[in-house]
């Protein structure tokens, strides 16, 4: 009866253990925008992105530098200061559904903008 017993939890122990490893929580992606194209245009790249709730954007300074991103109706996903280095960057995360429009103060006249899509 004790060898039933075992064998059954056993058994039970290993279903168990295989839901808990075949289901993995939902990871987050982090999504790159170039601040300036390869091709030395003033322009966000990709310039839409569409994302999920709890992503990030992360953008990268490519060329034509100086670069900021700046957020007309979410201030606290603004980064102000001033980029100059490649590579160099900010990360915001979204966490709530949305468009946000956003833009390079010093280019934004050069028609540097950008959108966050998030679903």
């Amino acid at each position: 009866m004790a060898k039933k017993i075992s064998l059954l939890l056993s058994a039970l122990v290993l279903v168990v253990s295989t839901f808990f490893f075949s289901v993995s929580p939902a990871m987050a992606n982090t999504v790159e925008v170039k601040m300036g194209t390869d091709g030395g245009m003033l322009k966000f790249e990709p310039a839409t992105v569409t994302i999920k709730e709890g992503d990030t954007v992360k953008w990268a300074n490519n060329k034509m530098s100086p670069h900021n991103v700046v957020f007309e109706n979410a201030a606290d996903k603004s980064h102000k200061n001033l980029v100059f280095s490649p590579g160099e960057g900010y990360e915001s995360t979204f966490n709530e559904a949305g468009e946000y429009s956003y833009y390079c103060e010093p280019h934004r006249g050069a028609g540097m903008v950008g959108k966050v899509v998030v679903q």
